[in-house]
């Protein structure tokens, strides 16, 4: 079994597929054959995938024993409307077993596979489960991407708390955009107060991948 890593985040649009391509690429660079798959994606209509295409591109060249696959391959499961995938599905039971034949396919051809994961922790991917479950069962070690805006504060510690009452082993990376010059001033001093690591993904891809490898 390759290594496997669990990009997921505080909630949706915070940075997880640009999070993941950042660490394919780091991963790739220290001489690494990598693989990526999102299990679920919903908002996918007439074959667009937004992030499953994106995701797909970015492997194919890092890792040429991607080359020949197709995007059903990195995602598994999508549906058209753009919502949890219990939501969008009608309900259905989430496909594991599909799922984990996909994974069989992609470990073959890597050394560390990274999952993304669709929205937040607590996103129902089917009436049972939800993707921190999908993180437990494939027992993977999780990168959780928060964003650094207002608010982020309450954000993150509640997801970190369900990662450790979960005993799920993680990391913490901050993905702070442009608009978010605020966060120096009125997030950041509580993190650094507490000793709350920061580490943003745009500024040290390296060393969140050294703190995942370490786990």
């Amino acid at each position: 079994m390759s290594k496997r890593i669990f990009i997921t985040a505080t909630n949706t649009d915070i940075g997880k597929t640009y999070t993941t391509k950042l660490l394919l690429k780091e991963l790739a660079s220290r001489g690494l054959r990598v693989g990526v798959i999102k299990p679920v994606e919903t908002g996918v209509i007439d074959c667009k995938y937004l992030d499953g295409n994106d995701l797909l591109k970015c492997v194919k060249d890092l890792n040429c024993e991607f080359s020949d696959l197709d995007v059903e391959d990195i995602v598994p499961i999508s549906y058209e409307l753009p919502a949890a995938p219990y939501i969008s599905s009608g309900g259905k039971k989430f496909d594991f077993e599909l799922v984990d034949k996909k994974v069989k396919l992609l470990e073959e051809r890597c050394d560390v596979l990274i999952f993304e994961g669709a929205g937040g922790l607590l996103v129902p991917v089917d009436e049972d489960n939800m993707v921190a479950d999908l993180i437990k069962y494939y027992k993977a070690n999780a990168l959780l991407v928060t964003h650094c805006s207002l608010g982020c504060i309450n954000d993150t510690l509640l997801s970190k708390r369900l990662l450790d009452e979960m005993d799920i082993k993680h990391t913490v990376a901050f993905n702070c955009r442009e608009e978010d010059d605020s966060f120096k001033k009125v997030s950041e001093p509580y993190f650094k107060k507490t000793d709350f690591r920061v580490l943003k993904v745009s500024d040290e891809i390296d060393k969140i991948c050294d703190v995942l490898y370490n786990l």
